[in-house]
């Protein structure tokens, strides 16, 4: 027997397995208990209790002993029990009781008592305590024994879910009374699948389905279910689960029926810790009527608030569990009435529908038109609600009962609508007729033209846009950085031409242009033009270059050019000049060093800017070797001077003579071209000084020339001499000179004054050297000034160097005095005080003090300090002294040198070090370290936009690289190798800037065992797998719970079974590979490999992921993205998913399972462990015994391996494949989908329209007449046929059918030659099967008579051609007509096509086709399917008994047969609106608050995200606004019972209605609604049922276990707490579990893991700042080299400005406090509410300290379903386990033997 401890109660449950029983009594101080009771609860338990003895003790011993021998069952227990209720006894036993109170090793006298149930019954009770009244008739009330419980007799019927608290406030005791009160509650209701059906969930932290209501047929299979309903424990979460039947329960594919009432039964025994009252109105909104039984501690008014109204009938409260079954009788009363009163209600609307065929047309840019067809009934007003899909406010129409039209009018273009049309009655409203509708766009502007483009302008022109309120203009540069610069104009309708001024010269520009309706633009039209650039001058011209000087010449290009700037420079770049000049188109170049090469850049100055430059070269000449003028042809009075040019373009020359002794200086100004000039009217015998020098275009003149010439005397004549420069005159002794000066220095020039004492001094020569001590000194220069000059500034000079200046006076008769006086130039001086400012990422500016010199420029030079990189330079103008240095490096120090670029040569540098500042993470670090994974972890950067972490292997070098936004602080990176070491590194991105990485090292954990060790070769393949043609792909459960040993046993077993293919690729087996978790990641696809050793190989090499189990979203992922043309999937091959899961997925596997098995894919489900088997049998393909698979554990694949290749070889068959048809597996094709004649395919195919079939529920297809519907064979056969197989069609002749030969399936070649088909002639009325045979030959078979003529006369037939290697039979309504041999056939080619109807004459690919209608079309590979075929879709063939239901239809009770009644009425509606009130009462108003609200407590987390309760999706509320609205009333002229709500949940469509069965005739009925015709009645009349049997025996006990080793018995204790220990931490720990699901509920219903999710998303990043404001405008810089060119990037389409969006949607927020009170609603005023609910329940509290042990007793065991809401797995009973309570409310078993 079973011994069960809690606080209060112990119980005593029968087993089968012996326990040694001793005991030590000794005599002590201890009290023994007293007053030992008994009290009988049922036939086979009683409850015994007594009183805890006086004085310390540690607890307690319970023997139970039969009387009549046998083993003794006891069990310690704790000194605070007081009762204890023993079950499984046999009635007719006497058994012995023994409660003995111990204390350490001392025991009391036990107290002792006997009894015997049947004894004890009789003392209970002697006599029926039922008050005998006479009522006349002689009949007696009867007793308690003999009263018979209620059940519901009414014919309604019930679909009816009980929502079951599983919590741990319970506790396993109490859960069996729950068991036994749901028991009696569906013992009292007619339950069958045609009657009430009952679905269970049960809920704690997380609720799940214990079974739908379509589970059970039998009132029995319910009540066994509920027997064993398993015990879950967790937190009491009332809403999630409300939420949760909400979305699962009543749902017809989990049995919910429409047009049937609706019930729901909450059962539970606290306060709910999240919000109830959202999901309990949806499911009351919805239709479903609910009851609410609280237990214990359950608070009244949350029940009251999930009821349904009134609350005296609906909510039920009991103190205890054990009084649980007092309100039994009531409820089941109540809810029978209600199910009763509801289907009258229902069958009262059945003449209230909604409308029907909603149809819209006229639509433009603004509205459309609404068209339906009228509801049945009284319609009032249809209602019809519109509003935009992607979320808006709804809008409404309402219009006259009368109209079936309306317009909607002023909506937004190109957008699309969701329409429901809602019938309003006098007092309900319909369902939805519901629709979408998409607006057309605003026409937009046509032939946008650029034209006219100038420099900065361009003209925009285009077609006037017809409605059109205006235009707007957006224009935009496309240049980087200008991009953001966009205006926009603005104009009138009436304007379609306009100018673009003031535009940016060469420059791209994007011209938008809209055409505005309103405030609503059209689809843009955007044409792109560059204006012009600047014009540079044309034509340039270099002339007269000299050692020191050039002429430029050039040609304007336009008036607008307001001057030029010329800039030239040495190639080396040590010289640069630069000048600016008016509009004129000739310059000289001076200065210039000789013998060097000059660039020259010619730019034209516009107001808008410099245009391109117009560029030149030349080279400057060498200085003439020799200058020197030569004196000849002498005379007395004249002598001529020749010279030779000092420089091309040296200008007019200066001619000065003077005699050398004194005298007048005279000269002569001469052109240049002049080489020699005669001196006329001289002194006969005088010396003459001559100098020459060039007067240069500038008035500047260059050096003079000097020579001395004497005339002849007037007696004799003597040739000339001619003097160097150098060489002495004779001086006189005068000193024409005097306070000499050298001043002004700069570090290349010193001017030179004096004073000029001698008014005759004629010249003055001045030479200046270098006064370096040296006693050679050498002479710089000589300089002769005329003679009333007194200064002369000397350049270009050394820098920092001391001069010698002398100058000499020159008389006419000679030299003067020299005066001597020193200077030195100035060092040359740099740029001071570097400073840094502006410091960013990629940036710095650097700002300097120009030197006190003159400077040209200044260059600067940058390099990287740590790194190795390139020197970077660029030259600024000389009134620049600061610079945005631009594309650095962050975070690094930088080398910079400013140099001074001077007359004389560049300065010294001014340097310094600058930083940018660092972009990049700090605190990196590694965490969550894992075998295959780990992650990196790091502190936010508060500039980041994004982050880029890459992973590299120190041993093979393999990178992963990932992108995460700024706002992220974790990445994880998986799919590692295990005992590896890697560099992770990340680097901080902003914008496009990315910044230097930060790195650290990391070693993933090693593996824990040895690598999965594969065969060395490839495995053979199977034969059954050889004729294998699929594409076929393996989805693998990668989540946590698996881990990596089981992972690599997956790996083994993929494996094998790839290695049980034969031939892999196009011309084979394709295979691809999923891993799912939280997302799916494809392992390879379908096309990845072409050779079984490559596959295995990939397989081999698949790493673990890690997650969560999404399976649904896994399997939708494999339909979208592996299933396409892109990842290899082929047309007409099988395609196949086996599915590989250990847990239950914690997603909907249902809707997307039922989507892909109906679109003809083959799944397999195989289940490891925890995997849920129900969930396994929704996934996987029907019939589950071929497609779902269950191991216990990884280890047990073996077990199912040949049998899994067995059935997916044979389902993976291109030449047979496995089909589900009928029921059953058949091998062969389903060619009615293969050719699209399916109903959600054939719209999509020209010619062919659905018509109704046999019965008119069966679809069939016209194919209209040349409709040659067809199909590339490859897509259906691409195998071929096999040798062996039965051709099957259901077909109709019809009237318009010509009467020629046509081929009602035929296969032709892709020379359109046919190869196989069935052929009719509807002339002849004939059939033949033709073929070509083994051979080569083409054979043809011919069938006719009566038999075969009949197919011809317009009705449905079957037929069935039976082609084997001998015979060809034709079978025609299931019998045989004829049969005819033909050779074995050949096989066929798949480069051809398939046709349906098809006439013989056509010729060619495009022929004729015959209009007939196809029901059904299969080819079986089997020649005996025609045997098995019974013909049920004909009506004079279909045999009730042995055929299936008909579609649709509904199963009756043979025992309704009568007589055949008039048609029924049309199908029952959906879901029941909502009830009126009875009585006179108004319409029932808004619903309020029960009671008032208590103090506000603080703002909780964001709650879950309920549904919408209502149909049309409304906007999110605007903030101040008041209380929820009220549902709209009705518009009516009085008040009616019940207002009309918003639109709720659509409810599936009714089943539509069926005509009665076929019975005797019966007079006709009057005229109804047209029906469908009825159905054939079903033969016979089945007898009653028959009553119930006896309850049977007890089973047989199960095998008994190996019994284990006695365990000491000193140590029985320490086992018991050691496991105590581990059950209690196991609890624990899965107890916080509970409470981050608590802190974060989902929003859906759904098993939630709580392994750690991976981080949020980044947050949106900062607005930018303002931007600076604009500096001054920049000297132009120097001509730098040109750069390549880049690529403009495209500029995306200019957005119109758009409207204030919506507010966004996010997680739900916490409940708001409530609105102020609504108006008055016209029902019942309500009774005050009761007080504010009170808090949640605060959390368990901590395990109290362990008493001390008691004395050694037997080995205990305990019931392991106690931990098997952990995943403990359940022991067989003969498999005895201990396992500790968590507290005293918990049950601790203890299995012993039977009595």
């Amino acid at each position: 027997m079973k011994i069960f401890q809690c606080k209060m109660r112990y119980w005593l449950l029968p087993s089968f397995l012996a326990i040694a029983y001793f005991c030590i009594i000794v005599q002590g101080q201890v009290a023994p208990p007293t007053r030992l009771r008994y009290n009988v609860l049922s036939h086979d338990s009683i409850q015994i209790s007594w009183k805890a003895p006086k004085g310390k003790f540690g607890g307690y011993k319970l023997l139970v002993t039969p009387a009549s021998g046998g083993k003794t069952n006891q069990l310690n227990l704790q000194n605070t029990a007081t009762k204890a209720i023993i079950q499984g006894l046999m009635p007719d036993q006497d058994y012995t009781v023994q409660i003995i109170a111990y204390n350490k090793d001392k025991e009391s006298k036990p107290a002792q008592g006997q009894f015997r149930i049947k004894d004890l019954e009789k003392r209970k009770d002697p006599k029926p305590r039922v008050k005998v009244v006479d009522k006349g008739n002689g009949t007696r009330p009867s007793s308690p024994e003999e009263e018979v419980k209620f059940i519901c007799k009414t014919p309604a019927v019930a679909d009816i879910v009980i929502l079951v608290d599983g919590s741990w406030s319970i506790g396993r005791f109490n859960f069996r009374l729950v068991r036994l009160f749901l028991e009696n509650l569906v013992t009292a209701f007619n339950v069958g699948s045609e009657k009430t059906r009952i679905g269970l969930a049960q809920y704690s932290g997380d609720p799940r389905i214990e079974w739908h209501l379509n589970a059970f047929s039998t009132k029995d299979e319910v009540i066994e279910a509920v027997r064993n309903l398993p015990y879950k424990g967790g937190n009491t979460l009332t809403g999630l689960a409300l939420n949760y039947i909400f979305e699962n329960s009543f749902k017809p594919e989990a049995g919910a029926r429409t047009g049937v009432s609706k019930i729901g039964i909450l059962i539970t025994d606290g306060k709910s810790q999240d919000d109830i009252i959202p999901p309990s109105r949806n499911l009351r909104e919805s239709g479903v009527e609910l009851f609410a039984i609280g237990v214990k501690n359950a608070d009244v008014n949350e029940l009251q608030e999930i009821a349904s109204e009134p609350d005296s009938t609906h909510v039920y409260n009991v103190a205890e569990f054990d009084l649980m079954h007092t309100v039994v009788e009531s409820l089941t009363r109540t809810v029978c009435s209600r199910v009763e009163e509801q289907d009258k209600e229902i069958k009262a609307l059945a003449t209230i529908g909604p409308p029907t065929e909603l149809i819209t047309s006229e639509v433009t840019a603004r509205s459309f038109m609404v068209n339906w067809t009228h509801a049945p009934g009284n319609v009032e007003k249809y209602r019809v609600v519109y509003y935009p899909t992607r979320g808006g406010k709804p809008d409404e129409v309402v219009v006259d009962g009368s109209v079936s039209s309306t317009v909607l009018k002023n909506l937004m273009s190109l957008t699309e609508y969701q329409i429901a049309v809602f019938a309003i009655y006098s007092r309900t409203a319909s369902e939805g007729l519901r629709g979408t509708e998409t607006t057309l766009a605003l026409p937009m502007v046509a032939d946008l033209e650029l034209y006219d483009v100038t420099e900065n302008s361009l003209r925009v022109k285009w077609n006037t846009v017809p409605g059109a309120s205006g235009y707007l203009i957006l224009y935009a540069p496309l240049t980087e950085g200008l991009a953001e610069d966009e205006k926009e104009m603005k104009i009138g309708e009436t304007h379609t031409d306009v100018e673009l001024r003031g535009l940016l010269p060469n420059t791209e520009y994007t011209v938008t242009v809209y055409a505005m309706f309103g405030e609503e633009a059209s689809d843009p039209v955007t044409g792109q033009e560059t204006t012009l650039p600047l014009s540079p001058p044309r034509n340039l011209r270099i002339s007269n270059i000299g050692p020191n000087s050039a002429r430029l010449s050039w040609d304007p290009t336009s008036t607008k050019i307001s001057g030029y700037r010329i800039v030239y420079n040495n190639v080396d770049g040590t010289e640069i000049n630069e000048v600016e000049v008016d509009s004129i188109t000739t310059f000289p170049l001076k200065g210039l060093t000789p013998l060097t090469e000059y660039n020259i850049a010619v730019f034209s100055m516009y107001d808008e800017g410099q245009s391109e430059p117009l560029t030149g070269i030349f080279t400057t000449e060498e200085v003439p070797s020799e200058q020197y003028l030569e004196i000849d042809e002498v005379t007395a009075d004249s002598f001529r001077v020749t010279w030779h040019p000092l420089s091309a373009d040296e200008g007019q020359h200066k001619l000065m003579w003077i005699p050398v002794y004194g005298g007048r200086t005279e000269e002569v100004v001469l052109e240049e071209d002049q080489d020699s000039y005669v001196i006329e009217g001289l002194e006969p015998g005088t010396e003459y000084e001559v100098s020459l020098l060039a007067v240069l275009d500038d008035g500047s003149e260059s050096e003079v020339v000097t020579a001395v010439g004497t005339t002849l005397d007037s007696a004799w004549t003597e040739p000339a001499t001619t003097i160097p420069p150098t060489t002495p005159v004779t001086s006189v002794f005068r000193t024409g000179i005097r306070n000499l000066v050298v001043d002004d220095e700069t570090s290349s020039s010193l001017r030179v004054k004096w004073d000029i004492s001698d008014s005759s001094v004629q010249q003055f020569r001045v030479t200046y050297l270098t006064a370096q001590g040296d006693p050679a000194e050498e002479v710089v220069a000589t300089v002769m000034v005329p003679g009333s000059q007194n200064h002369l500034l000397l350049k270009p000079l050394l820098s920092d160097t001391e001069y010698k200046v002398t100058v000499t006076p020159i008389y006419t008769d000679g030299e003067g005095v020299s005066v001597s006086a020193p200077g030195k130039t100035l060092p040359l001086s740099g740029p001071q005080n570097l400073r840094v400012s502006e410091e960013w990422y990629n940036r710095l500016r650097i700002t300097w003090d120009p030197p006190s010199s003159p400077v040209k420029g200044y260059r600067i030079v940058y390099k990287p300090v740590s790194v190795p990189g390139p020197t970077l330079e660029t030259f600024v103008g000389a009134d620049i002294n600061t610079i945005l240095i631009t594309n650095l490096l962050s975070g690094m120090d930088y080398n910079v040198k400013i140099f001074a670029s001077q007359a004389s040569g560049f300065s010294d540098a001014l340097t310094g070090v600058v930083k940018t500042l660092p972009l990049d993470v700090t605190n990196l670090q590694a965490n969550r370290v894992e075998m295959t994974s780990l992650c990196a972890q790091w502190q936010l950067h508060r500039h980041a936009t994004a982050y880029r972490i890459v992973i590299e292997s120190l041993q093979d070098k393999q990178k992963q690289e990932s992108t995460v936004g700024g706002g992220t602080t974790r990445h994880c990176f998986y799919g590692l190798q295990p005992d590896s070491e890697y560099k992770i590194s990340v680097y901080t991105k902003l914008q496009e800037l990315e910044g230097p990485s930060v790195s650290i090292m990391e070693k993933t954990r090693p593996l824990p065992t040895q690598p999965p060790t594969f065969p060395p070769t490839i495995p053979p393949a199977k034969e059954v797998c050889k004729a294998a043609k699929a594409d076929l792909v393996f989805m693998v459960d990668g989540s946590w719970s698996i881990g990596d040993d089981n992972f690599n046993k997956i790996v083994n077993f993929l494996y094998s079974t790839v290695g049980a293919l034969d031939k892999i690729g196009a011309d084979g087996t394709q295979v691809a590979m999923v891993q799912f978790t939280d997302d799916p990641r494809t392992e390879f696809q379908l096309n990845a490999y072409k050779t079984k050793e490559s596959l295995l190989d990939a397989i081999k090499s698949i790493s673990y992921k890690g997650g969560n189990t999404k399976t649904g979203r896994a399997i939708k992922y494999v339909r979208d993205s592996l299933f396409t043309a892109e990842s290899g999937t082929r047309r007409g091959i099988p395609k196949v998913i086996v599915v590989i899961t250990d847990g239950r997925s914690q997603d909907d596997v249902n809707k997307i399972s039922r989507e892909m098995q109906s679109d003809g894919y083959s799944i397999f489900a195989i289940g490891v462990a925890d995997a849920d088997y129900s969930e396994l049998v929704s996934i996987g393909s029907k019939p589950s015994a071929r497609h779902v698979f269950f191991v216990d554990d990884f280890d047990a694949f073996k077990k199912i391996e040949d049998e899994l290749i067995t059935f997916v070889c044979e389902t993976a068959s291109a030449t047979c494949p496995l089909v589900h048809k009928y029921g059953i597996d058949l091998a062969g094709f389903k060619m009615m989908e293969m050719f699209g004649l399916v109903e959600k395919d054939f719209s999509s195919i020209e010619g062919v329209s659905m018509e109704p079939g046999t019965f008119n529920v069966y679809p069939c297809y016209q194919l209209h007449e040349d409709a040659l519907v067809s199909q590339p064979t490859k897509y259906l056969h691409p195998g071929g046929l096999p040798p062996n197989y039965t051709i099957s069609f259901l077909f109709r002749i019809l009237p318009d059918t010509p009467e020629e030969p046509f081929a009602l399936w035929e296969i032709l070649n892709k020379n359109s030659d046919p190869l196989v088909g069935v052929i009719l002639d509807n002339g002849g009325k004939t059939l033949t099967y033709f073929n070509y045979d083994y051979s080569g030959d083409f054979q043809t078979v011919t069938f006719g008579g009566p038999e075969i003529r009949k197919i011809f006369y317009g009705s449905f037939h079957k037929l069935h051609i039976v082609v084997s290697k001998t015979l060809a039979k034709v079978v025609i309504d299931c019998k045989q007509v004829g049969e005819k041999a033909i050779n074995a056939s050949a096989n066929i080619t798949s480069d051809g096509v398939e046709v349906l109807g098809r006439m013989v004459r056509s010729r060619g690919p495009n022929g004729n086709s015959v209009p007939f209608q196809l029901q059904m079309f299969d080819i079986v590979c089997s020649t005996s399917w025609a045997n098995k075929d019974k013909c049920c879709e004909l009506p004079g063939l279909r045999d009730e008994e042995t055929c299936p239901e008909l579609p649709n239809s509904c199963s009756c009770s043979e025992l309704s047969k009568g007589a055949l009644g008039p048609a029924g009425p049309p199908g029952s509606p959906g879901l029941r609106g909502p009830k009126g009130q009875q009585g006179e009462l108004g319409p029932k108003g808004p619903e309020g608050l029960r009671g008032e609200t208590g103090p506000s407590g603080p703002q909780g987390p964001p709650g879950p995200q309920g549904p919408s309760g209502l149909s049309i999706q409304g906007m999110p509320g605007i903030p101040g606004e008041k209380g929820e609205k009220g549902d709209a009333g009705l518009p009516g002229p009085q008040g009616v019972p019940g207002g009309v709500g918003s639109p709720g949940r659509d409810g599936s469509p009714g089943q539509r209605g069926f005509p009665g069965k076929d019975g005797t005739s019966g007079p006709p009925g009057p005229p109804g609604p047209i029906g469908i015709p009825g159905a054939p009645g079903v033969p016979g009349i089945t007898g009653s049922t028959g009553p119930q049997g006896a309850l049977g025996p007890p089973g047989a006990p199960g095998l008994k276990g190996e019994r284990g080793e006695r365990g000491d018995l000193q140590s029985q204790a320490m086992v018991r707490a050691v496991a105590r220990q581990v059950c209690e931490q196991l609890i624990q720990s899965h107890m916080a579990r509970f409470t981050t699901i608590l802190n974060q509920i989902p929003s859906h219903s759904s098993s939630v893991r709580t392994i750690q999710g991976p981080p949020g998303e980044p947050g949106r990043p900062g607005s930018p700042g303002a931007p600076g404001d604009q500096g001054p405008p920049g000297s132009p810089g120097f001509p730098g080299n040109a750069g390549v060119p880049g690529t403009p990037g495209e500029r995306g389409l200019t957005g119109i400005k758009g409207e204030k969006g919506n507010p966004g949607i996010g997680t739900q927020g916490p409940r708001g406090p409530p609105g102020p009170a609504g108006p008055s609603g016209e029902s019942r005023p309500g009774n005050p509410g009761p007080p504010g609910s009170p808090g949640p329940r605060g959390p368990p509290g901590h395990l109290g300290v362990p008493g001390p042990p008691g004395p050694s007793g037997q080995p205990g065991y305990c019931d392991p379903s106690s931990c098997s809401a952990y995943g403990g797995r359940a022991s067989h009973p003969d498999q005895p386990e201990f396992t500790p309570v968590q507290d005293e409310l918990e049950a601790m078993e203890l299995w012993g033997p039977g009595i």
